[in-house]
């Protein structure tokens, strides 16, 4: 057969031991296997290449975010900003739901993870906005699906990931997926107010301004360390003064005694707690990257990029449709494996094709970081949608409903803005010369 061929059929077995809840590396080592049974691989100094690319400096700031995400969470800071940004927005009709998409885009530059933005704003926002008015199943999908923005607001994770596995700009990637996840934050915010003029909310009533003053300056004053530390992050990135892995170890340290001294929501107990969390967590992420990555380079070695690319152009050469096929699969791969797992496995194996149509790598990291984000709360894999349905105690029947809505109006136009439209994702980064 030719390895075309065999390199769907090694795809097909991924996906087929991913439906049955098979443990990730254990998918990739069966699509491996196929590759090196059936298409004549071989395995000889891939597994050393793979071990080698771990010790890759870029890495060390998974780790890094991933803790430093955990400290805020339990720290006391994500709760010092929700009130800050209630501020402005909280006394309006259909205000709290704007708070809490805001809220998430902002924890969302801190940590760059979606399950550290519902982890940290879920517990507190999802009771709240049900006190007042908010349907559950609603609240919980507003929440859910405005975490994922922690995937799209740099610094984020899958960029990293996607700068590492392509040899492209962390900082570009940064960039490139800003501008898509500003849009998806204003239309969420719009989509809630419309649908909140349904709902029986509980509006606070007004209070004399020198009361609102005294709230606001007093809730402005606790935030200013919270708010210090995105300053800090993006700041010492865009700004050429750290690098993605600097910031992300300066998090951390800034992130300690902002929640041992100052919030005093971090104790000794919730540290070693979020330590080890945070441990678990990138060690499930880094043997399934390993993993992955034999199988990626497997595909390179055996030139099923450039087969991939010469097989799809004798279906169509047009971009428009060939842009429109490749978010379909980009949507499709988003809906059964995590986003981490979907960069590594896909955007080496697809990158050759996008250039070939005039897409720029920096370009395609926003393509990548949209879909992946907006399959992080869909069915069937949507880790984030069932968090946050453990968060919010709702069953699956409340939330998708609201879930759907909020991907359709919100995420569905973006895709195709982002891919049609480049300078949606390419005018930021053409400002800082990339």
């Amino acid at each position: 057969m030719e390895i075309i061929t065999i390199s769907f059929i090694s795809l097909g077995v991924l996906v087929l031991m991913l439906s049955f809840g098979v443990p990730l590396p254990y998918c990739f080592g069966g699509a491996l296997m196929t590759m090196v049974l059936f298409g004549g691989a071989t395995m000889n100094g891939t597994m050393v290449w793979g071990f080698t690319q771990l010790a890759n400096p870029v890495l060390l700031c998974i780790p890094l975010f991933v803790f430093a995400g955990s400290i805020m969470s339990v720290s006391g800071i994500a709760e010092s900003l929700l009130k800050f940004v209630n501020i402005f927005v909280g006394r309006i009709r259909g205000g709290l739901g704007v708070v809490t998409t805001l809220s998430c885009a902002i924890i969302g530059a801190i940590s760059g993870s979606g399950l550290t933005g519902i982890s940290a704003t879920g517990p507190l926002l999802i009771p709240e906005m049900a006190a007042k008015g908010y349907p559950r199943g609603y609240a919980t999908a507003l929440v859910a699906n405005s975490s994922i923005l922690g995937l799209l607001i740099p610094p984020s994770v899958t960029m990293i990931i996607y700068g590492w596995v392509t040899d492209t700009s962390i900082l570009a990637c940064f960039l490139a997926t800003l501008g898509p996840g500003l849009v998806i934050t204003v239309l969420f915010c719009v989509v809630n107010l419309v649908m909140s003029r349904n709902f029986p909310l509980i509006i606070d009533p007004p209070k004399p301004i020198p009361q609102q003053v005294r709230e606001g300056v007093t809730a402005t004053t606790r935030a200013i360390p919270a708010l210090i530390m995105p300053v800090i992050i993006l700041g010492g990135i865009y700004g050429g003064v750290m690098t993605p892995t600097e910031a992300a170890a300066v998090a951390v340290i800034y992130a300690l005694p902002v929640g041992f001294l100052i919030y005093r929501g971090l104790t000794w107990d919730s540290f070693i707690e979020a330590a080890k969390s945070s441990a678990t967590a990138v060690g499930a992420i880094m043997v399934m990257i390993v993993f992955s990555l034999m199988l990626s380079q497997i595909f390179v070695m055996e030139d099923v990029p450039q087969a991939l690319v010469e097989g799809v152009f004798t279906i169509t050469e047009n971009k428009i449709l060939l842009l429109i096929l490749i978010n379909l699969l980009l949507f499709f791969v988003g809906m059964i494996v995590n986003d981490v797992t979907a960069i590594i496995l896909i955007a080496p194996l697809l990158l050759p094709l996008m250039e070939a149509i005039g897409v720029t790598p920096v370009q395609f990291a926003a393509i990548m970081g949209v879909n992946t984000a907006m399959g992080g709360v869909t069915p069937p894999y949507a880790s984030i949608l069932y968090l946050g349905m453990r968060i919010g105690k709702v069953e699956f029947s409340e939330i998708i409903k609201p879930a759907m809505t909020l991907i359709l109006f919100g995420y569905v136009p973006v895709v195709f803005l982002t891919s049609l439209w480049p300078d949606l994702s390419l005018f930021i980064p053409a400002l800082f010369g990339y």
